[in-house]
């Protein structure tokens, strides 16, 4: 068994290009000994965003606080909000926005695929 306390794991701020306003923690990894899946908590500011990016990872998120856009292929948006659970499947093309006045916080789980560590996605 594994414990993590949530104020000891850096939020590291994703300062990759199309990405703004963006922390995550990378709460279990593969440096945690994690063999199948990693899990992530993001922070995003009012106005935050990632990229519009697809890659081999499946994302699984589950939302705790504010409201979001997941942005698809041709520009459809999925809107989110606390509570709710979402999916994006593997090459799937897609960008998470907040939406919201209030930072939101969103869980995510991805597969640590082979020679990955579940922090950088296999582009």
């Amino acid at each position: 068994m594994l414990k993590k306390a949530f104020a000891e794991i850096p939020a590291v701020v994703m300062d990759k290009p199309g990405f703004q306003g963006m922390t995550a923690r990378f709460a279990l990894t593969r440096d945690d000994g994690m063999p199948h899946y990693a899990l992530r908590i993001m922070d995003f500011a009012p106005g935050g965003q990632t990229s519009f990016h697809d890659h081999a990872e499946e994302h699984e998120f589950y939302f705790v606080e504010g409201e979001a856009a997941i942005v698809g292929a041709g520009g459809e948006e999925l809107r989110v909000e606390a509570g709710d659970v979402a999916y994006v499947a593997p090459n799937e093309p897609h960008q998470l926005r907040n939406v919201g006045s209030v930072v939101l916080r969103v869980i995510c789980t991805v597969p640590i695929l082979p020679g990955r560590d579940g922090k950088v996605a296999a582009g």
